[in-house]
């Protein structure tokens, strides 16, 4: 998973927690004991739990009478994460007919690429928030079959 996350542009650290997270029994982790198995500093759990937290990926719980914090993998993140490339879409999209329109008076060739990117873009736009709909049902479907 490390290795996964540091490929994928994030850093190795940020994998090897949320490997852990994903299979710690009790799913509450402190940051004593994710440094503790995972054989680094207190400071490195640190510095990458506030990311993961900012990110969304990961809730700091406070537990009645306990003075540390626990960690978990956040209920719905993957979701979570993949919606936020909509808006990242759109974005990309709206990039794409910037430039665009910017070079209307071009020869077709030089808008080619510009025309490629918007295509995608909106076609994945478009598409996106149907798939995110059919995986709600899918998984309360999913969930409803294990109970």
């Amino acid at each position: 998973m490390g290795l996964f996350f540091e490929r994928a542009g994030s850093t190795r650290m940020m994998g090897r927690i949320l490997g852990w997270l994903l299979i710690a029994t009790p799913p509450l982790q402190t940051a004593e004991n994710l440094a503790d198995v995972l054989q680094v500093s207190r400071g490195a759990i640190s510095t990458t739990m506030r990311q993961l937290v900012d990110r969304a990926l990961v809730d700091r719980v406070s537990l009645p009478g306990q003075r540390a914090d626990y960690y978990q993998i956040r209920p719905g993140a993957w979701a979570e994460v993949l919606q936020r490339s909509v808006a990242l879409t759109t974005q990309m999209r709206l990039l794409a007919e910037r430039g665009l329109a910017l070079k209307q008076d071009q020869p077709p060739e030089s808008r080619q690429r510009l025309e490629e990117m918007h295509s995608m873009y909106t076609f994945f736009e478009e598409r996106l928030p149907q798939i995110f709909a059919e995986w709600e049902t899918y998984w309360q479907e999913h969930r409803a079959q294990r109970s």
